[in-house]
């Protein structure tokens, strides 16, 4: 079994959340310069522990010849990141009082080994909802810098999203009454080769192009061109739901373009795709099978009873809840206000005793080191 998919194995001993709270949620002014956007949502928290989480996290996730290349590049960063997002970093690291390369290190952190369920489904009057569960180890960081971000313009709400703080991009993201996006990590090589390779031509990180996406797509079917082959850093699945009937499709990622287009087809009784981290049309490993049984539970609550409420059951059920789950959002285009994130509790300790609980946290760090140093 490779090591990295432990990581998930273990992540499966999961229980019935008790105690979820939502995140905070935040205006963000697109009018404002790229470089003072993150400001004032960054001084609502208490800096000095925020930099010490964010970089707790990219000591474990980068390895350690990445941080020296990045570092290498730290005095052409601000000429060769696609912007606004270079912009961005560099106002989030002026607040932080951190490098430049340091502040894409936080970023580039958010950007490997999710291990997420996404949903997307045409109930029985056409409406097409869309759902995700993101799981990413040190959920203690994470669930505390989850935050909910509407994106403003001209006092209008062009966009929203779910992200945690210091991280520019979106893994979900909604465009009012146009679509929906979440994307899902494609593990296939060495993604900080290819990453770092690829931000030289220029080209978006996966979380990168969701966002442009959601901001520059005027509808479903240009955000499915968009995403389906804009060349960008890193495999990914990219899922993408409409307002329309049969406007929900799962896209598998190449760096360059894409391997498969999944659209749903109700036609023939399709009305649902389900997309974890593997390509749906190869069996799941049997030690990280999130994909069958959230197959069964969508059957068996039926399209006629399918809502986002049933969705939300169906994602607080084992293994798509998991020990690693960060939070579960649910959406839907056609309905924007809709738009719900709920940050998952931790295990309750009665489940497990406290010295059970702090083996278990200590095999995720120890296999999660294992698995990214190089």
């Amino acid at each position: 079994m490779p090591a990295i998919r432990l990581l998930v194995l273990l992540g499966l001993l999961a229980a019935a959340a008790q105690g979820d709270w939502s995140p905070p949620r935040f205006n963000m002014s697109l009018d404002t310069p790229p470089s003072q956007r993150w400001e004032p949502l960054l001084k609502k928290y208490d800096l000095a522990r925020l930099k010490q989480d964010m970089f707790q996290v990219v000591g474990n996730v980068a390895p350690k010849w990445a941080v020296t290349i990045i570092n290498m590049l730290a005095p052409v960063l601000s000429y060769i990141l696609p912007q606004p997002y270079g912009e961005e970093i560099e106002g989030i690291c002026k607040v932080l009082g951190v490098k430049l390369g340091e502040g894409l290190l936080i970023n580039f952190a958010y950007e490997a080994l999710g291990y997420c369920t996404s949903i997307v489904v045409q109930d029985s009057r056409g409406m097409i909802c869309h759902s995700r569960n993101m799981d990413f180890p040190f959920t203690d960081i994470l669930r505390n810098i989850t935050v909910d971000i509407q994106f403003v313009k001209n006092g209008q709400i062009v966009y929203k999203g779910t992200t945690f703080l210091g991280f520019v991009g979106l893994w979900t993201g909604q465009k009012p009454n146009k679509f929906t996006i979440t994307g899902n990590d494609r593990a296939k090589g060495d993604w900080w080769k290819s990453a770092i390779a690829v931000l030289l031509k220029h080209n978006p990180s996966p979380s990168w192009l969701i966002r442009d996406t959601l901001a520059q797509a005027a509808d479903y079917q240009e955000a499915l061109k968009k995403l389906a082959y804009t060349p960008i850093t890193s495999n990914v699945y990219f899922i993408l739901g409409g307002v329309k009937p049969d406007e929900g499709t799962i896209i598998t990622r190449n760096i360059k373009g894409p391997d498969n287009i999944w659209p749903l087809m109700s036609v023939k009784g399709e009305w649902y795709r389900v997309q974890t981290n593997y390509d749906h049309w190869k069996p799941p490993p049997p030690w990280d099978d999130r994909r069958t049984p959230t197959i069964h539970a969508l059957e068996n609550t039926t399209q006629k009873n399918i809502s986002l409420d049933t969705m939300f059951k169906i994602l607080s059920t084992r293994p798509m809840l998991n020990r690693i789950t960060i939070y579960t959002t649910l959406m839907c285009a056609a309905e924007p206000y809709e738009y719900r994130t709920v940050i998952r509790s931790p295990l309750p300790m009665v489940e497990y005793s406290s010295c059970t609980l702090k083996l278990l946290d200590s095999l995720f760090y120890l296999i999660f080191r294992l698995c990214t140093s190089s």
